[in-house]
């Protein structure tokens, strides 16, 4: 399989190089040349399989010709050792828990598949683009507005050859988050960035573009820019689809909500539904930074500073995988914009919640179903709510455990929300974090010395 950029410009790429250098040269993001359908027999059998026999089956589709498929089997395996259970919580609303990994986030997923491919690359002696004899480690750059940055921090915790940057945008994560990824020391550095995520962002594909830093060290990325960190996320999907027909429920009327900050989520929901998931329609549901669904309303995007909210690691005012949403239905370019925005709006919604309607509706659900959303979570929750329609059965993706924004969700429900033991046993360490700048001059001084 090849992938080419989204910008058009840039030669095209084996998996390899597309995971290893995580961005096109020509800034673009890699898409696969082909998406795979799946057999009818595989939907038919779905709701009789196991999480990772589908998750398999799915992997086969995207990466089976370039892995070699026992080493693929085993790869998918250990990726998912923890369960991504549908629980009811109203009516015919369920929520796709995603916070059973590590890091209780969706992120974990694949962060531990990326971890696991590059170790497999590495292992086989050869990382595709790269000379191995002169860069003996792959570095890892990660710009987190929350989950991401633990995720991918605790995935690669301990990886051998591989070092990890976490940039993150200063007093702009929960204290959790922050402790989950700045505690962790060996092959882990975060750094500090006085900025908001879009300025960790730019930092992050400025190093990329940056001719002298990929002489002096190879450079990767973990965000959802990279084709291996989205594109497992296919995964949980499936998988959810298979438990809702599993009910009884019929395929054609599923819908699936995603709260969506950078979009590679709901890419990679979308990814599936080219592959043959059967699912009626996308909402991707917003907080106050609502580039995507002004977007759907109009057809313009116009990208703007991100603000800062109760639903953070949804705070992103320029998200990158729109380029990848774009590519995908315009048919690498052959359709024309207004074309390419009637294919998306026939199949994606949106909705956009401020932090009041965002605490009205944790307060709301808590009271009628006792079941507790975190802040994005209560995005997903209340887009369904108001706009299932008769016979539809909707799912939400519960991205993180609440917990993990404890003080928020406390304060907002006047609850003593339990932190379970793996977040309590972060929240121990001491913080280890490089202060920096949103400039790029600094923190390209800063890598140069590393």
């Amino acid at each position: 399989m090849l992938y080419y950029s989204t910008n058009g410009k840039a030669s095209k790429a084996d998996l390899q190089k597309a995971v290893v250098k995580g961005l096109a040269e020509d800034r673009g993001l890699y898409m696969p040349e082909m998406i795979h359908q799946l057999p009818k027999a595989f939907f038919e059998d779905m709701p009789k399989m196991k999480f990772q026999d589908i998750a398999f089956n799915v992997a086969s589709a995207f990466f089976g010709d370039d892995v070699d498929l026992d080493a693929l089997q085993d790869l998918v395996y250990d990726t998912l050792q923890f369960p991504c259970p549908i629980v009811k919580v109203k009516d015919n609303i369920y929520s796709l828990e995603l916070f059973h990994g590590p890091t209780l986030a969706f992120k974990d997923v694949g962060a531990r598949f990326m971890a696991r491919l590059l170790q497999y690359f590495l292992r086989k002696g050869s990382v595709g683009c790269c000379d191995t004899a002169t860069h003996k480690t792959v570095n890892v750059l990660v710009a987190t507005s929350g989950d991401t940055g633990s995720a991918v921090a605790n995935g690669f915790l301990g990886v051998e050859g591989i070092h990890v940057y976490v940039l993150y945008p200063k007093g702009k994560v929960s204290p959790i988050q922050e402790c989950q990824f700045t505690t962790l020391g060996k092959n882990i550095t975060a750094i500090e960035v006085d900025g908001v995520f879009d300025d960790c962002q730019a930092l992050v594909k400025s190093a990329f573009m940056d001719a002298e830093l990929n002489e002096h060290m190879m450079l990767t990325s973990a965000n959802s820019i990279n084709v291996a960190r989205f594109l497992p996320q296919a995964f949980y999907y499936f998988n959810a689809v298979a438990q809702i027909i599993a009910q009884g429920q019929k395929p054609e009327d599923i819908v699936i909500c995603v709260p969506s900050g950078n979009f590679g989520n709901i890419c990679a929901a979308l990814f599936g539904h080219q592959m043959g998931m059967p699912v009626k329609r996308f909402i991707a549901a917003n907080n106050a930074n609502d580039i995507f669904y002004n977007y759907l309303q109009t057809g313009q995007y116009n990208p703007k500073p991100s603000k800062q909210t109760l639903a953070n690691a949804m705070d992103v005012g320029d998200p990158s995988n729109f380029a990848r949403i774009i590519n995908l239905y315009s048919e690498n370019g052959k359709l024309t914009p207004e074309e390419t925005h009637k294919r998306i709006t026939s199949l994606i919604s949106g909705t956009t919640y401020s932090d009041e309607q965002i605490k009205e509706t944790m307060r709301q659900c808590y009271k009628e179903t006792g079941y507790i959303l975190d802040p994005h979570g209560a995005c997903g929750y209340q887009a369904l709510v108001e706009s299932l329609k008769p016979g539809e059965v909707g799912v939400f993706c519960e991205t993180a455990h609440p917990a993990k924004f404890k003080e928020k969700v406390d304060d907002i429900l006047g609850i003593d929300v339990a932190i379970p033991e793996r977040l309590a046993a972060f929240m121990k360490g001491q913080k280890q974090s490089v202060p920096m700048t949103k400039e790029f001059a600094d923190f390209k001084a800063y890598l140069l010395k590393q």
